[in-house]
C-alpha cells in the first residue's frame, strides 16, 4: 500500500493512511460519534505517542489494556470515548494477530470476490455491515483493490462517484460533497422519525 489518501485533511496523519493498511483499518474503526477527520488522525496519534512511524498490530494486542485506554486519553484525547475506542483498537489488532499473523492487509491480500471481502470485513471487531461495505469501497475505489463484484458488494457506497462516505473524499471539495450528502441523511431520518410519531 502506497497511496494518497485524504481523510485525516492532514499531510502526516493521511500518509500513514496511505502506507499503513492497520492505520486505514484502525481510521475506519474509530470513525463513529467523533469528525471523520479526528477519527482518521487517530491512528498517526496513537503511533506517535508509541514512538513508532506505524501501527503494529502486535504491539497493539499485546499492550497492557490500562495503559493503552491511558494514551488514547491523553490531551488531545484520540476519540471522544477514549477508553472504550482503545478496547476496540486491541480487540481489532488481537483479531489480526490470531487470524493474519498481524497482518492487516492479509484481510483483502488474496480475497477473490467481493463478497468474500465484504465477509472478512464483516468479521472484524467493530465492522458492522456499513462500516464494512464502506471500508470496501475506499479498497476498490483509492486503494486499488477491486476483487470481482467489489462494487455490488459494497451497494451504494461503491456506486461512482456517489460522495457518500470516506471511500469518495479525495480533498477538500469531496469532503464538503460528503458531509453535505451526510446531513441530508440525517435530517431524512429525523423527518422520518419525527413522521412516525
Amino acid at each position: 500500500m502506497d497511496v494518497t489518501l485524504h481523510l485525516a485533511q492532514d499531510p502526516e496523519a493521511d500518509a500513514l493512511l496511505g502506507r499503513s493498511a492497520l492505520a486505514a483499518l484502525t481510521g475506519m474503526l474509530l470513525d463513529q460519534q467523533v469528525p471523520m477527520e479526528w477519527a482518521f488522525r487517530g491512528p498517526a496519534t496513537i503511533a506517535q505517542r508509541l514512538g513508532a512511524d506505524d501501527l503494529d498490530a502486535h504491539e497493539i494486542a499485546a499492550y497492557d489494556p490500562d495503559a493503552f485506554a491511558a494514551l488514547l486519553s491523553d490531551k488531545p484525547a484520540v476519540h471522544r470515548y477514549p477508553g472504550s475506542m482503545a478496547k476496540r483498537v486491541q480487540q481489532l489488532c488481537q483479531y489480526l494477530v490470531e487470524h493474519y499473523d498481524g497482518d492487516a492487509e492479509g484481510v483483502w491480500r488474496d480475497a477473490t470476490t467481493g463478497q468474500e471481502l465484504l465477509k472478512r470485513l464483516g468479521d472484524l471487531p467493530g465492522f458492522g455491515k456499513q462500516k464494512a461495505q464502506i471500508f470496501l469501497a475506499l479498497l476498490g475505489k483509492q486503494l486499488g483493490v477491486q476483487p470481482k463484484g467489489w462494487r455490488e458488494a459494497a451497494g451504494a457506497y461503491g456506486e461512482p462517484k456517489s460522495f457518500r462516505s470516506v471511500a469518495d473524499i479525495t480533498g477538500p471539495e469531496s469532503l464538503v460533497k460528503v458531509r453535505a450528502h451526510k446531513q441530508e441523511m440525517k435530517a431524512a431520518a429525523k423527518a422520518a422519525k419525527a413522521a412516525g410519531k
